[in-house]
């Protein structure tokens, strides 16, 4: 009688990256040339994918499972030719698989909008176009969502500055609200974020004790 080899249990985690890898050589092989790359981190699938080929790539991730759509959101790296990263997050619900599908952009081409691929992303395009300025062709209505009709600028380009352009009080006399030029009471502070344990030069009494052997 010979003891039976125990079956080898594998923890959700591993079971994860392994659905991950498969998925990601599926996404691969159906998007043929419109796929630039893709990454496993943290358990996490992000695929890049051609601007070119933006709807057409999210088309075929819509017709293969990733049904929901969670967020759009974009990240600015201004050195950049093509400054903004637009980042898509998808949920195929019958797999439980997440993944995070970027492409590039810049401020002056406008990304064909995802609008009918999936109609909640109107909202969140008019967000990123508000925020970032990243255009959105045949977007349904990109006004502004967040700012002022007459805001200008985009508040989290990284070279827009904190203290904004101009600000907004309601004028009694004008009976209106009116745009002036920013004008600080008080300049931006430099903190040292120490502790006041940390920042102290002084000695107290009992500081010796610590440094005794």
């Amino acid at each position: 009688m010979t003891d039976a080899t125990p079956p080898v249990e594998h923890t959700h985690a591993e079971i994860l990256r392994t659905n991950l890898r498969a998925l990601s050589e599926k996404i691969e092989a159906g998007l043929g040339a419109a796929f630039l790359s893709a990454k496993l981190a943290f358990d996490e699938l992000s695929v890049t994918v051609d601007s070119a080929k933006w709807i057409e790539s999210l088309t075929y991730l819509r017709d293969n499972g990733f049904v929901s759509f969670i967020d759009l959101t974009a990240v600015d790296f201004p050195a950049r030719e093509k400054r903004f990263d637009v980042v898509v997050h998808l949920l195929d619900p019958a797999a439980n698989l997440r993944i995070r599908v970027k492409t590039a952009a810049d401020d002056i081409n406008p990304l064909p909008s995802a609008v009918n691929v999936w109609p909640a992303a109107n909202w969140y395009e008019r967000e990123a176009y508000d925020m970032y300025g990243v255009l959105f062709a045949d977007h349904p209505d990109l006004r502004r969502m967040l700012t002022d009709y007459g805001f200008d600028g985009h508040p989290l380009r990284k070279d827009f500055p904190l203290t904004g352009y101009v600000e907004v009080r309601y004028d009694d006399e004008s009976k209106r609200v009116v745009y002036e030029p920013v004008k600080l009471n008080q300049e931006f502070r430099s903190f040292d974020f120490l502790s006041p344990w940390e920042s102290a030069t002084h000695t107290l009494p009992g500081d010796e004790k610590a440094t005794k052997s």
